[in-house]
């Protein structure tokens, strides 16, 4: 296995963020990202409670707004609560969201974040493949209205994206491997070398995670970060992401 980076830089007009990636990297955000603020986590009720305590600990005023696990989950009524809980507890335009959990936790947190006082803070914290792959990065956050995917939402960057893959390990095959595929699409995109790595890949399941995800995150980001800071806005090359 090559050994990966630990950190990554997007670097858009007007903004620079950090993507930390590295095993245990949950238990050390506040070694880079100032946790001494208001501080509001936005989590899922299928995230399991260690991962949610790791990060209270780190905070010294911390406050927890749980939505219902799924996308639909992704809609104004769980936009709104997350706006009330911001509100009833008094966070301001220095205050701090993470987002822990997937895809729809990434979205509503970040959508959250760019609505609330015209603009907060945001982190994400990524724990499924797809989301450490994919949509922790690139700042777009939305909600569904009727049947129409992500048609309400903003461009928004976080502040830092951390990658922690031992987050992977309670994920059930499905979550796991679905992932990858979008790494599959990264590399059809953008890199030979990620998408052949693939015929390289062992059967077992542990031996991918010990062995191989980091890198092939990495790989997978390299090339969503250089479409993001081409086109961050997706007036033109960044539609190739939707493949």
């Amino acid at each position: 296995m090559k050994k990966v980076n630990e950190k990554m830089t997007v670097e858009i007009p007007g903004h620079k963020y950090n993507i930390h990636i590295k095993k245990g990297v949950l238990a050390d955000v506040h070694k880079y990202v100032d946790l001494e603020r208001k501080v509001l986590i936005v989590t899922d009720d299928e995230i399991p409670e260690e991962y949610v305590s790791a990060l209270q600990q780190q905070c010294p005023e911390c406050y927890l707004a749980t939505v219902h696990a799924g996308e639909a989950s992704k809609c104004f009524i769980y936009l709104q609560f997350i706006w009330n809980a911001l509100l009833d507890n008094g966070f301001g335009r220095k205050d701090l969201l993470i987002g822990l959990g997937g895809g729809v936790v990434g979205d509503l947190t970040s959508f959250a974040a760019a609505t609330y006082m015209r603009g907060v803070d945001y982190i994400n914290i990524p724990t499924s493949t797809l989301a450490q792959i994919d949509s922790s990065i690139g700042g777009k956050g939305a909600i569904n209205l009727g049947d129409v995917k992500n048609i309400v939402g903003a461009f928004h960057q976080p502040r830092a994206v951390f990658i922690d893959t031992d987050l992977l390990q309670t994920l059930d095959d499905r979550n796991f491997y679905n992932g990858l595929a979008e790494a599959v699409k990264a590399g059809l995109i953008g890199d030979a070398e990620l998408f052949e790595l693939f015929d390289q890949l062992p059967a077992e399941r542990e031996q991918i995670q010990q062995e191989y995800i980091e890198q092939i995150i990495v790989k997978a980001l390299a090339v969503k970060k250089s479409v993001v800071e081409q086109d961050e806005k997706e007036n033109g090359l960044r539609q190739i992401l939707n493949f």
